[in-house]
């Protein structure tokens, strides 16, 4: 009989239960278990102590018109009904093509998604190889700003503003590596899908929360943080 300690079982078992859990090289993980993401960031949310919390569950990309009625929303709360903006909170649920905002210009010009998704870039008037609905129209909110001023911060629908002003973006890991499988056969790339997601969720815009699974991300926010619920 071999001499085996309890500690090296153990640190066997657990070399075995990683090894299960990971996915070979290329091949896709399609679920995402509790210690693959920031579960307590999540918690976070559900619990948030606002006096209004709206998630926003958004599948179609639709040229980002969903981002004017997140922005439409803060401005009826802060200004039409006089809530302030910490009693806020909006959540930007996004999976489907929408998923693809959450990335950053590196993503979009190395993966061609405004050619995938037919996102046009207004300065250019070709194909998008950068993130256009990002970057902020305002670079610092005045003091005194008219909110209904075009020109103004609060009519500023930018991914940037929005989260200037506590909008939460989440990516849906799912439609990533669902999306990452289409990227690499549509490029006809070597690596396969899940070193796309890895590098893709590597780019990630900053302040974006990588969640498992976006259809039970929503009804978790509606039943356990009592979210009011808006498709647009």
């Amino acid at each position: 009989m071999s001499n085996v300690s309890r500690r090296d079982l153990m640190a066997g078992a657990g070399a075995l239960c990683a090894a299960i859990a990971a996915p070979a090289d290329g091949k896709a993980q399609l679920v995402y278990r509790h210690g693959d993401w920031k579960a307590e960031e999540f918690q976070e949310l559900l619990h948030k102590a606002a006096r209004v919390r709206q998630v926003f569950d958004v599948t179609a990309l639709n040229e980002g018109k969903f981002l004017n009625n997140i922005k439409n929303s803060l401005n009826g709360f802060e200004f039409g009904f006089g809530i302030p903006p910490k009693q806020v909170q909006i959540i930007a649920a996004l999976h489907g093509p929408a998923n693809m905002i959450n990335y950053d210009d590196s993503m979009w010009a190395k993966y061609r998604i405004g050619e995938w998704l037919s996102v046009t870039d207004p300065e250019t008037g070709k194909p998008a190889v950068r993130n256009i609905f990002f970057p902020g129209k305002v670079a610092k909110a005045e003091a005194k700003e008219d909110p209904s001023d075009e020109k103004s911060s609060f009519q500023d629908k930018s991914v940037e503003a929005l989260q200037r002003r506590g909008v939460k973006f989440l990516s849906c890991h799912t439609a990533t590596e669902e999306q990452a499988k289409a990227i690499v056969g549509r490029l006809k790339l070597t690596e396969g899908p899940e070193a796309v997601v890895k590098d893709m969720q590597a780019h990630a815009v900053p302040g974006v929360l990588i969640v498992p699974s976006m259809v039970a991300s929503v009804a978790l926010l509606q039943i356990d943080g009592h979210y009011s619920y808006i498709t647009v």
